[in-house]
């Protein structure tokens, strides 16, 4: 057994240095690393200690220690088999995925046939001055688009989950599933998600619950400055864990972007800059179709929310290079989707002529662009915002328009939903059933969108504190079965879809921490 574990280790430790090899950093770390060993500080009679202590003093130490974390984050965000990564274990999920991608690619292409466009194109010199000129005021930017339209939003992509079936599930009649029971995936409890989420439940000081409330610590007057000064701290540590430690009891806002950058590795260095420039570059000068997606969702979403439609311009500018982003292609080793693709013009369908489309192979729908917006809060410098956008993006928001088993996938957290609301709260859920609505149609546009558009942003940002906190989605649901619990009295009085959707409209007046608190001290 130790002879496997022994050998399990040297494979981890080969593998993540044939990684680290080839990240964008590497050439840089080598070359100080190089400087270091040529310096007087490290003495050839004591190799191997004095190295180590000027990598240490010189924050190289650190460096490395937060690539191991972030590698090692990345990989746990994979499923395995026997070594190997696995797309997606259950084959009629696989099946049903696949049929999704099917139908997007077909609506796609027949909006290009009606509209008599095509998927990309070099973009006119004109067009190109007018684009340079207008980059950061692309809200100026003369484009119509009435004529195009969503590729789908989240309603479509909820009919289909309701669908699928397993192959195990033998249903009473050949209707529709009232929930998701047709799908048998294993999703946490309420006292495993106790475990969890520790900090919310033991009822620790936690910023977001009172502005006010005083610090246990003598010379602090409030918890929040108490906090503020622990986090300047941990952001001068550069230490990854520690920050994602920090936040679990809430980030005070003039840290959190700091603090975000630093737990997901996305903190800006000057290579940063010059790939957000090539980017921008590839923006200028290829006109793809799914620019006017793009820009016809920052029109529907961001610049029609009171919160958001200041930042419109920055939006289109981060979106616009997001979709030209082929670093972003890595997450389908590990997703359950595959990357949309397209023929090549005029020439024959092949693999040879077959491309990526868009370059990052993701799709936009609905209010994609919402995914993005809240950062608009944390960063002044589109670059800053853009790599932490990716990279949460990255690690978690692509689970969540795909069909998956991955219990951080949207099938399970739309089945915690359930569970949670069917166990805790049975006088709602048989409400629900009397009046024959299905409580997840309530629900799935703020589980699709981790509730972004949905909750004033201040409040927004403490729910996504935790998400990157305990490096989990599940908190999503449960927030949910709060609401709906907190809004009970209320929703036990209607009868009908429109009345619930009316009592559930107006989130502004919630507070996210105290509510999760309420839902984690429930019996």
């Amino acid at each position: 057994m130790d002879d496997m574990k022994d050998k399990s280790i040297h494979f981890t430790a080969q593998k993540l240095t044939e990684e680290i090899q080839n990240m964008p950093n590497y050439k840089g770390f080598y070359s100080d690393l190089q400087k270091i060993v040529a310096s007087t500080c490290v003495k050839k009679s004591d190799f191997k200690e004095t190295l180590l202590e000027a990598m240490k003093h010189a924050g190289m130490e650190t460096e490395l220690r937060n690539t191991v974390f972030h590698w090692v984050r990345s990989h746990n965000n994979t499923e395995c088999i026997n070594g190997f990564p696995i797309k997606e274990p259950l084959t009629y999920l696989r099946k049903a995925q696949m049929q999704w991608e099917k139908r997007i690619n077909k609506s796609m292409n027949s909006m290009c046939n009606e509209l008599g466009v095509c998927l990309a194109r070099f973009r006119l010199a004109s067009d190109r001055d007018d684009l340079v000129e207008k980059w950061t005021e692309l809200s100026t930017y003369d484009i119509d688009l009435s004529h195009y339209r969503p590729v789908y939003a989240p309603k479509d992509f909820l009919e289909v989950l309701l669908w699928i079936r397993s192959p195990n599930y033998q249903p009473v009649d050949g209707s529709g599933s009232w929930d998701f029971t047709q799908i048998p995936l294993k999703v946490k409890t309420l006292a495993e998600l106790r475990c969890l989420y520790s900090e919310l439940t033991r009822g620790e000081p936690l910023l977001g619950v009172n502005p006010h409330m005083a610090s246990a610590i003598a010379h602090y007057p409030t918890l929040e400055a108490e906090r503020t000064a622990l986090g300047e701290k941990v952001i001068t540590s550069n230490h990854a864990p520690i920050a994602q430690e920090f936040l679990k009891r809430g980030c005070p806002r003039c840290l959190r972007g700091r603090m975000w950058a630093q737990v997901l590795g996305s903190a800006v260095k000057p290579l940063h800059a010059d790939y957000f420039k090539e980017l921008k570059q590839r923006v200028l000068y290829f006109d793809l179709l799914v620019d006017k997606l793009i820009i016809k969702d920052v029109q529907l979403t961001a610049s029609n929310d009171d919160q958001y439609f200041v930042f419109e311009d920055v939006l289109y500018q981060v979106m616009l290079c997001f979709s030209r982003d082929t670093e972003v292609l890595s997450i389908f080793n590990h997703s359950a989707a595959n990357p949309a693709h397209a023929i090549l013009k005029n020439k024959p369908q092949s693999i040879e002529n077959t491309v990526v489309f868009p370059p990052c192979g993701i799709i936009p729908f609905h209010g994609f662009t919402m995914y993005a917006s809240p950062f608009c809060y944390l960063y002044d410098d589109p670059v800053a915002l853009y790599h932490t956008f990716r990279a949460f993006y990255m690690r978690y928001w692509f689970r969540l328009h795909e069909v998956s088993s991955h219990e951080q996938g949207i099938l399970c957290l739309c089945l915690l939903f359930e569970k949670l609301l069917q166990r805790h709260e049975p006088q709602l859920w048989f409400h629900f059933k009397q009046i024959q609505i299905q409580p997840v149609r309530v629900v799935f546009k703020w589980l699709m969108r981790g509730f972004s558009g949905h909750l004033p942003p201040e409040q927004l940002l403490y729910l996504w504190d935790l998400i990157l906190a305990y490096d989990s989605l599940e908190i999503i649901p449960v927030l949910a079965v709060a609401i709906l619990s907190f809004r009970k009295e209320n929703l036990l009085h209607v009868d009908t879809l429109q009345n619930v959707e009316a009592v559930l409209a107006d989130l502004s007046s919630l507070a996210v921490m105290p509510l999760l608190q309420m839902a984690f001290l429930r019996d």
